[in-house]
């Protein structure tokens, strides 16, 4: 009897020990978990802008001519997962009016439910217009649009229904640059509505690591001409928590050819003429980029600044094609994007490249215009030029796009596609 109980004690010991592991197995796993979704929750636009391990991107869904046809969700889903692939963390979208904002928001969300993993976050941009704007009326650049208020409200209600997913609001798209001439605003009115997001923040009405900025062109940041150094600019560097910069020398190849043009040279080859243009378009954004932080230091204040935009086209049968520029290919597009790249991972400046895909809405009527042509990707899922080694490395295995394998333009045949680059003119 005695040996029975003593084997009895001895399996409940046992059985007791096993229960024990189990449990502290589940709490392990239950801690992991929730420290997993604290480190998701708790990450900022601070820790996200300018880290290399979450590149950024412009990105718009829409894949046809007519804009009216919104990308579906299970569609946004599609690109979200190629663009993670890619090691994108970030990307930038407008048109919070129309379904595509709150659809990207809502895709974010259920892959992140279908993959605890699973890691994408969004520059929110709120679209800001002058009274008159896109109307056969003169635009009044005094006064801001009616439609301007009902646009913040919906970004708040976005942002607050998605705080682990929207981390940086942007004021406007290059709203105050002047050669936006259909709709350009005064900055007063995106110091206005920065203002009313950022005590929004200090009353608890938005999330307070969020980060308000406005998204607009290197001139209007003070780093043009002296008509944009009013009062309420240096108002609004105070108080944006970071400066967003566009850079194009792709269209300054056209509007400002100096640094493009080159005198002939015959010591050099057709491609190191390429090679050494695509480098001094990579030193115009610098030279861009540090005019911008040149007028910040001058007026006192000092900001993180990040690129909110810059681009290449591939394709353009106008100012920057064979009768133009010579400046649209897919080997500058790929060569452009590296050096930028390099560059801002290097200095630790976020660049939300522009962009993702093709979107051929954007000159509809002109099927070959560069606006339709400036993604790393075409709709169909053909990779251009600039992600080809992504092709080859593998990332986008079992990912497709529209119900396409992510394929290699000109059929991954470098030779081929090197029969359509050509050097820069030269000065006569």
């Amino acid at each position: 009897m005695k040996n029975y109980l003593k084997s009895l004690v001895a399996l409940l010991v046992i059985l007791m020990l096993v229960s024990c592991g189990k449990n502290s197995k589940k709490e392990e796993q239950s801690e992991n978990n929730e420290n997993h979704m604290t480190t998701s929750k708790e990450l900022t636009a601070a820790d996200i802008l300018g880290n290399p391990k979450y590149l950024a991107m412009s990105y718009g869904g829409y894949r046809y001519a007519d804009h009216d046809i919104e990308p579906t969700i299970d569609e946004l889903k599609e690109d979200m997962k190629i663009l993670s692939a890619m090691g994108i963390g970030i990307v930038r979208t407008y048109k919070v009016h129309l379904p595509q904002a709150a659809n990207l928001l809502q895709a974010i969300t259920e892959l992140k439910e279908e993959d605890e993993n699973f890691e994408m976050y969004v520059m929110l941009g709120i679209w800001i217009d002058c009274k008159n704007a896109w109307t056969d009326k003169e635009p009044d650049h005094t006064v801001e649009s009616e439609a301007n208020k009902p646009q913040v409200e919906e970004a708040v209600r976005l942002a607050n229904k998605y705080p682990d997913i929207v981390k940086v609001m942007a004021v406007g798209n290059e709203a105050m640059v002047h050669w936006a001439a259909t709709y350009f605003v005064q900055p007063s009115v995106i110091l206005k509505w920065v203002n009313y997001l950022q005590d929004l923040k200090k009353s608890g009405k938005l999330p307070k690591d969020m980060w308000i900025t406005s998204s607009d062109d290197f001139s209007s940041w003070g780093g043009g001409g002296a008509e944009y150094h009013t009062e309420d600019l240096e108002k609004l560097y105070h108080v944006v928590d970071y400066v967003s910069m566009h850079t194009y020398p792709y269209h300054n190849t056209h509007y400002n050819p100096e640094f493009w043009i080159i005198e002939d040279d015959e010591k050099l080859t057709e491609i190191e003429k390429i090679d050494a243009a695509m480098l001094r378009a990579r030193d115009f954004a610098k030279k861009q980029y540090d005019s911008v932080a040149g007028y910040m230091k001058s007026i006192g204040v000092n900001k993180p600044i990040h690129i909110g935009e810059t681009g290449w086209a591939t394709v353009s049968d106008g100012f920057y094609g064979d009768d133009g520029s010579r400046a649209t290919d897919e080997y500058k597009e790929g060569t452009y994007y590296k050096l930028m790249r390099d560059w801002t991972n290097k200095e630790g400046i976020s660049c939300f490249y522009f962009e993702a895909f093709n979107e051929p809405w954007k000159d509809s009527k002109n099927p070959m215009g560069s606006e339709n042509h400036f993604g790393l990707m075409t709709v169909e899922g053909v990779a251009k030029y600039a992600i080809w080694d992504h092709v080859d490395a593998g990332t986008f295995k079992g990912l497709s796009r529209g119900g396409n394998p992510i394929t290699k333009s000109f059929g991954g045949d470098k030779e081929d596609l090197m029969k359509t680059v050509s050097a820069p003119p030269t000065t006569e």
